[in-house]
């Protein structure tokens, strides 16, 4: 069945694009990388509710994930490593990161976990 846009939210996503050398205060290369990502782009998907028991099983019990995504457009480009920013604004750190993608003939299903901010 073809997914209803009345139930798809506005999310944003950036994608992987690889590491940036890190550079000390006086633009030296420290020897360690960070990642980097695309700009935020913006996405109508469907969003499930915080921990179903449903989505959970899908992936298997040994797989912590928050919530699931699912879009019936099999040319979504959102992978693996991508962040996310749901039910925040961009100009925010991402709060949720993608752990696992599962593509069938008709859909695809994202599990993503919540970023955890120490405090």
């Amino acid at each position: 069945m073809r997914e209803m846009e009345i139930n798809k939210q506005l999310i944003y996503y950036a994608l992987f694009t690889g590491y940036t050398d890190m550079v000390d205060s006086n633009g030296y290369k420290t020897g360690e990388k960070t990642k980097t990502y695309s700009d935020p782009v913006p996405l109508r998907i469907n969003v499930s509710p915080v921990w179903g028991n449903a989505q959970r099983e899908g992936f298997g019990i040994d797989l912590p994930y928050s919530r699931t995504l699912s879009t019936d457009d099999l040319n979504c480009p959102i992978a693996e490593d991508s962040i996310l920013w749901i039910g925040i604004a961009t100009s925010k750190p991402h709060n949720y990161y993608v752990v696992r993608k599962a593509k069938s003939l008709n859909d695809i299903v994202y599990a993503v976990r919540e970023v955890k901010l120490s405090g």
